[in-house]
C-alpha cells in the first residue's frame, strides 16, 4: 500500500518519499511473508505447532517493528531523546524476555497437562481395580461386618430371636396338646361336633402371648430383686405363683397326660400315675424348662422384648440409656472425597488459569509497552509479571502515570 502511494507521486518526489518511508516501507512485505508462512503448512500438526509456538511472538514482533518504525519519525521532535531511545531499547529487551517466557510457559503448561492426564489415568485405573477387588471381596466383607457387629456389645438380637422362636415353639406344642380338650369343651357348649377352623389359630396366638407374658413375669421378678424392692417382690412372687399354677394346670398337665401312656408302657402294670404325680411332674417340668430357657437366652432376650413392646429405650446395667454406636453411611466417605476433590480443583483452577494466561499476557503487555513508549516515552508495565494480581492492578498503574505535558530542554 505504501509502495503504491509512492508510485502514484510525481517522479521528482519519489526519491524523497522513498527516503521518508524507508523506516516502515518494508514492514508490509514482512507481514505478507509471515502470513504466507502461517497459511502454508504441510499438515494439521505443523499448523497447530506454528499457531501455538510462533503466532503470538510474531504478532508481538510486528507490533514492536511498527512502533519502532513510527518512533523514528518522532525522534527529532522529542525532548530527552537519549532517554527515549534507551527506553525503546529496554522495551525490545522486555519483548525478547516475554517471548522467551511465553515458550517456557507453553512447555510448562504442556508438562503440567501431561502430568495431570497421567495422574487422572492412574487414578482411574486404581479406582477400577479397587472396584473389582471390592466386588470380589464383597461376601467376605459382609461376613466380617456381621461378625464384628455380633461380637460388639449392644442389643442381644440373637437372644431376642431365640426367645421369640421358643415362645412360638411352646405355643405350637401346647396348641397340639390342648386342642382336643378345648374342641370337646367348645362342642359341648355349642351343641355341635364341629369346631371352627380359626379356633386353632386363635388358640396359638393366645398361648404365644401367654408364654411371652410368663417370661415377662420372670424378668419383673429379677428386676425387683436387683433393685431390692421388697414390697414389689412379694407382689410379683404372688403373681408368678398364679402364672405357674395356670400354666401347670392347663398346659403342662395336658402335656404330661399326653405322655402318660408312654410312661405306663415303659413301667408296666406296677405303676399307676395319679393326679398328684401328674401335677408334680408338670410343676417340675415348668420350673426346669423356664429355668433352662431363662439362663440360656431368656434373661438376655426378655429385656429387648419388653423395650420393643413399650417403645422405650433399653438401659445399661448402670441405668443409662443404651445408645448403639452409629455407623456412618456408606456414601459419607465417597462424598467427603468428592468434596475434597472439588476443593482441590477450585484451588488448582486459579493456578491453571495463571499458567495459561501469563505467557500470552506477557506478549500483550510487551506490545502495549511499545505503544505506550511511542505515545508517552515510557512503558506502562513492568515485565515480567509474577502473578495475575499484578495484571488486575492495571487501572491503578495507569492512574499512577499522571500523563501531563512537561516542558523540558532538549538533550
Amino acid at each position: 500500500m505504501i509502495e503504491r502511494f509512492i508510485a502514484s507521486l510525481p517522479e521528482g518526489w519519489r526519491e524523497l518519499a522513498e527516503l521518508a518511508a524507508a523506516p516502515i516501507v518494508w514492514i508490509p512485505r514482512l507481514q505478507q511473508t509471515l502470513l504466507g508462512f502461517f497459511l502454508d503448512s504441510s499438515s494439521a500438526w505443523a499448523a497447530a505447532a506454528k499457531y501455538v509456538f510462533v503466532l503470538f511472538p510474531v504478532l508481538l514482533g510486528l507490533a514492536a517493528v511498527w512502533c519502532t518504525g513510527l518512533a523514528v519519525y518522532t525522534v527529532p521532535f522529542r525532548s530527552r531523546r537519549i532517554n527515549f531511545i534507551s527506553t525503546l531499547l529496554m522495551t525490545w529487551w522486555d519483548a525478547a524476555r516475554a517471548a522467551w517466557m511465553y515458550w517456557v510457559g507453553v512447555l510448562r503448561m504442556g508438562a503440567i497437562v501431561i502430568g495431570w492426564l497421567v495422574t487422572l489415568a492412574t487414578l482411574a485405573v486404581k479406582l477400577v481395580f479397587e472396584a473389582v477387588r471390592q466386588l470380589v471381596l464383597l461376601p467376605l466383607s459382609v461376613t466380617g461386618r456381621m461378625t464384628d457387629r455380633y461380637f460388639r456389645p449392644g442389643v442381644p438380637w440373637i437372644a431376642f430371636v431365640m426367645l421369640i422362636f421358643w415362645c412360638a415353639l411352646e405355643a405350637t406344642i401346647f396348641t397340639y396338646t390342648v386342642m382336643p380338650t378345648l374342641s370337646q369343651v367348645l362342642a359341648d357348649l355349642a351343641g355341635s361336633d364341629q369346631v371352627p377352623r380359626a379356633t386353632g389359630i386363635l388358640l396359638w396366638l393366645f398361648l404365644f402371648l401367654l408364654i411371652m407374658g410368663s417370661f415377662a413375669c420372670v424378668q419383673a421378678l429379677v428386676d425387683a430383686v436387683k433393685k431390692r424392692e421388697f414390697k414389689f417382690i412379694a407382689q410379683i412372687v404372688l403373681v408368678e405363683l398364679f402364672v405357674m399354677f395356670f400354666e401347670v394346670m392347663f398346659l403342662y398337665r395336658e402335656l404330661v397326660d399326653a405322655i402318660t401312656p408312654w410312661i405306663v408302657q415303659q413301667t408296666g402294670d406296677k405303676f399307676h400315675p395319679g393326679l398328684w404325680f401328674t401335677l408334680s411332674v408338670a410343676t417340675f417340668g415348668w420350673v426346669g424348662i423356664r429355668g433352662m430357657t431363662w439362663f440360656l437366652f431368656g434373661q438376655y432376650g426378655t429385656a429387648p422384648l419388653l423395650a420393643f413392646i413399650s417403645r422405650q429405650p433399653m438401659t445399661t446395667p448402670e441405668g443409662q440409656p443404651f445408645m448403639a454406636e452409629p455407623e456412618p453411611a456408606w456414601w459419607h466417605a465417597p462424598l467427603a472425597d468428592f468434596k475434597r476433590e472439588i476443593g482441590w480443583l477450585h484451588e488448582k483452577s486459579d493456578q491453571l488459569l495463571e499458567y495459561l494466561a501469563l505467557p500470552v499476557l506477557h506478549l500483550v503487555a510487551a506490545a502495549l509497552n511499545f505503544a505506550m513508549v511511542l505515545i508517552t516515552a515510557r512503558p506502562v508495565f513492568s515485565l515480567p509479571f509474577k502473578s495475575l494480581k499484578e495484571i488486575t492492578e492495571t487501572r491503578e498503574t495507569l492512574a499512577a502515570l499522571h500523563l501531563q505535558p512537561r516542558r523540558q530542554g532538549n538533550l
